[in-house]
């Protein structure tokens, strides 16, 4: 993914500019039913808006949620459908994974995509390229939580903590498997959001750090 990153620069990011103090929260494979509310209930009391990766299967089993997010100001993006893993699929697949997530929420919140987060971060050069072709911007992250491990509040809070920086592209998630433990993720956020504001960071969405549009034209 580094060569990508170095060959592919304006398709594939994992950062934002470090010309100013600006952060983004980003949250993957929301919606659930247990976790994504309550991290959209502390992104409200704290007045932070933030990006949400959302898988096309889930959005259709709590569309609602999906509204929610979109109605209190927050930037929606692509996951896939069902969390695949793009280089193990046929082309078909892959572009299925996208355009159904597409229409899911292009009926949901008025729009498609422009930003996707491959699952695992992973993605090939030709599926690069054909998503840069329908304008898509693929999105990584350089601060990753490892709160998918089911992390404590603390162990969520020092990862992400030591690694910000200006133009940080923060990874957590707001949506877990079957029986996933995501608990420390909710409860280190309002000290996450506190913290990083105490040091100075302005926390953004990613069209804001990135300066891209949120929708395909």
């Amino acid at each position: 993914m580094s060569q990508l990153t170095r060959k592919y620069p304006n398709l594939l990011v994992r950062r934002g500019p470090t010309s100013s103090k600006k952060a983004a929260l980003t949250f993957d494979d929301a919606p659930d039913d247990r976790y994504t509310e309550q991290v959209l209930d502390t992104l409200a009391a704290s007045g932070v808006k933030a990006t949400f990766f959302v898988l096309g299967s889930q959005a259709s089993k709590y569309p609602d949620v999906v509204r929610r997010m979109a109605r209190e100001g927050h930037v929606i993006g692509s996951h896939s459908y069902q969390h695949a893993l793009f280089p193990k699929l046929t082309d078909e697949r892959f572009h299925s994974q996208i355009e159904d997530t597409e229409q899911t929420l292009l009926k949901l919140v008025g729009y498609k995509p422009r930003l996707l987060r491959p699952p695992y971060g992973e993605i090939t050069e030709s599926q690069l390229l054909w998503a840069g072709e329908r304008g898509l911007k693929i999105v990584n992250w350089n601060v990753d939580s490892l709160d998918w491990k089911q992390l404590g509040k603390e162990q969520v809070t020092a990862n992400i903590l030591r690694g910000v920086e200006a133009g940080s592209i923060i990874l957590q998630h707001s949506g877990g498997g079957p029986g996933q433990d995501l608990s420390g993720t909710v409860a280190a956020l309002p000290g996450v959001i506190a913290s990083l504001r105490a040091q100075g960071y302005q926390l953004v969405t990613l069209p804001e750090l990135l300066q891209v549009s949120k929708q395909l034209k």
